[in-house]
């Protein structure tokens, strides 16, 4: 980084940005344990979620295609992909999602998704994962090291790389922090990848999804599990805070489920390009 008054672009360093904005957040990086715990509650809440078809809205599938989903969680993206092309390898470094991944595959009579239990930073060829024509890598990239990550996901495509990645502050929700008295910081987001992108000669294109400003929970219980992934460890006082918070920003669905407006649209950023032009 430089002091210079006169610096240019090229003068910054993206890579130690984002490693700084990283130490900054008020949220803290899940483990594999942590998404171990919640596999189960999160395959279901996420697979009925709007924002799986406006994201395959963006990808160009084909049914010759073959496809690798980075951080693929249970699915949320590779099991309706996979009814659409050759096939899916999903690489995640959660035993847990992938256990679920597979059983909600096996319901729906889906075989042509291979799971591999492997991170960003594990030696991929040892896991006998190889080129794809499509690299996706969708609210997965928790890295340290970005362009690292970044430069992975470009050799292991022939075709497309697909990226989706956050807007901040999607998918946090600021007035909830400051309903429990924390302050909030929203780390890095999509225009870190963006920009690093940018500095390894990679022009991409970006397309805005949009979701809507109010959700939709189960019940009061199901919000407040939701709320709590957002901020950990909450003292007693603090759940108090944001069971209050969450009452009033919420009001009743239909079939005895609850509405609550987040106060914003949580919105994220579809960065691709294509590796053939």
């Amino acid at each position: 980084m430089t002091a210079d008054p006169l610096a240019t672009y090229s003068a910054l360093d993206w890579d130690q940005l984002w490693r700084n904005a990283r130490t900054r957040k008020s949220w803290g990086s899940s483990s594999a344990a942590d998404w171990d715990k919640k596999a189960v509650s999160f395959a279901a809440r996420n697979q009925s979620s709007p924002f799986v078809s406006l994201v395959l809205a963006h990808i160009p599938l084909t049914p010759t295609a073959t496809v690798l989903d980075v951080g693929c969680g249970s699915g949320t993206l590779a099991l309706p992909i996979a009814r659409q092309v050759s096939s899916v390898t999903a690489i995640d470094f959660s035993a847990g999602m992938l256990t679920a991944l597979r059983q909600m595959a096996a319901e729906a009579d889906i075989t042509n998704i291979t799971t591999i239990q492997a991170g960003w930073e594990d030696h991929w060829p040892s896991f006998g994962i190889q080129r794809h024509d499509i690299a996706i890598a969708s609210r997965s990239l928790a890295v340290a090291d970005l362009r690292a990550a970044l430069q992975r996901l470009n050799d292991y495509a022939a075709a497309y790389v697909i990226i989706v990645d956050r807007i901040a502050p999607t998918p946090f929700d600021p007035e909830a922090f400051t309903a429990v008295g924390r302050p909030f910081e929203c780390g890095p987001d999509y225009i870190y990848v963006l920009n690093t992108l940018y500095s390894m000669g990679i022009h991409a294109n970006v397309d805005i999804i949009g979701l809507d400003r109010e959700t939709e929970f189960a019940d009061f219980d199901d919000a407040m599990d939701s709320y709590r992934w957002m901020i950990r460890d909450m003292s007693p006082a603090e759940e108090s805070a944001l069971r209050l918070y969450l009452a009033q920003k919420s009001r009743p669905g239909d079939d005895g489920r609850i509405v609550v407006d987040r106060g914003f649209r949580p919105q994220w950023a579809c960065i691709w390009w294509d590796k053939k032009r």
